[in-house]
């Protein structure tokens, strides 16, 4: 099958989606797949310079601002369906993150160059993108999820509504890029700025203490349930994408009733969002039982210390086949 990986981008994940690239590109050539490349910021990369663009790692923190901004978007917005290798090809395996790759935008534009994609379509993508409507779409189908409002808000507000620790974080981000937990009323305008750096929307979100849990979903199918035990408060970037900086069980060490709530809440969310192919949903379990969904990915990382490839692999689903799925899924609509 001819499969191009679009991939890289200026989103604040731009690291992320090209070590997401570096396995799928190598997982789809071992099924036998004619692979081609493009970097949605520059463009077509032959073949003998993939290893440049794809040779870097995730490392602790997001790529700057600055150097984002350096990076031309024109590619996105004209020229992406002139090159031959997206024209011709069977599938478009999207290994993007974050920004125009995950919020509708490219999905939008690919519905109308008219060649079959990975993923949701765009208004999946851009529900699941913004969390503020996927809460309300999630509490609209019975899915519980956190308390929360949207900034311009006060200390005094959020501490009335919310109370502390308190999580402060954009509204259309992802990989906990531009988030802050907030202890006290004193840190929160200045973490209302950082998240406002990413995003012209910012949620304020009460706090769930509590076990970690995520679950892949593929073809309306929840895969195995993980907890995941990160070294910081929270399951930042840096935690996420830096091996040893997390512990990832896969299955989860609960009991069998919790784990199929887990499941059941996951298929709720992703339909709630209509959602397709592929998705990874998470959640906060308490002490007292209580789950709530904190987001759904439509996207999931696909790098080596990735979630979705995990919950897969737990159901013995291997990482090649777990692409080669989602490819058919795509070819299949």
């Amino acid at each position: 099958m001819r499969i191009t990986v679009l991939t890289g981008g200026t989103s604040s994940e731009r690291d992320v989606a090209i070590a997401s690239a570096v396995q799928i590109v190598a997982a789809l050539r071992s099924r036998g797949h004619d692979v081609a490349v493009v970097d949605t910021a520059r463009g077509y990369i032959p073949e003998q310079d993939e290893a440049t663009l794809l040779s870097g790692s995730v490392g602790a923190a997001p790529p700057s601002l600055d150097r984002l901004a350096a990076l031309e978007r024109g590619l996105l917005v004209s020229g992406l369906g002139d090159l031959p290798v997206v024209r011709r090809a069977e599938v478009l395996f999207l290994g993007l993150h974050g920004g125009w790759g995950e919020d509708g935008t490219i999905q939008s534009l690919l519905e109308v160059i008219g060649v079959p994609y990975t993923g949701s379509g765009p208004l999946g993508s851009a529900l699941a993108m913004d969390k503020d409507i996927s809460k309300r779409l999630f509490r609209a189908a019975g899915v519980d999820t956190a308390d929360w409002l949207m900034a311009p808000q006060s200390a005094a507000a959020a501490d009335r509504a919310l109370g502390w620790p308190a999580v402060v974080k954009p509204s259309k981000q992802g990989s906990t890029v531009g988030l802050s937990i907030v202890e006290r009323p004193g840190d929160f305008d200045t973490a209302v700025a950082e998240a406002a750096r990413f995003d012209d929307e910012v949620m304020i979100e009460a706090f769930v203490p509590g076990r970690e849990l995520t679950v892949g979903v593929l073809d309306d199918r929840a895969l195995a349930v993980g907890e995941i035990v990160p070294q910081h408060a929270t399951f930042d970037y840096e935690c996420k994408y830096t091996p040893g900086m997390s512990q990832e069980i896969f299955p989860a060490d609960l009991p069998d009733a919790i784990t199929r709530a887990v499941q059941d809440a996951a298929l709720q969310a992703h339909r709630a969002l209509k959602l397709r192919g592929y998705s990874r949903v998470d959640f906060r379990l308490t002490a007292d039982g209580g789950l709530f969904c904190l987001e759904a990915n439509t996207l999931p990382g696909m790098t080596a210390t990735s979630l979705l490839p995990q919950s897969a692999a737990a159901c013995g689903i291997d990482f090649a086949a777990l692409c080669g799925e989602i490819c058919r899924l795509a070819v299949e609509g």
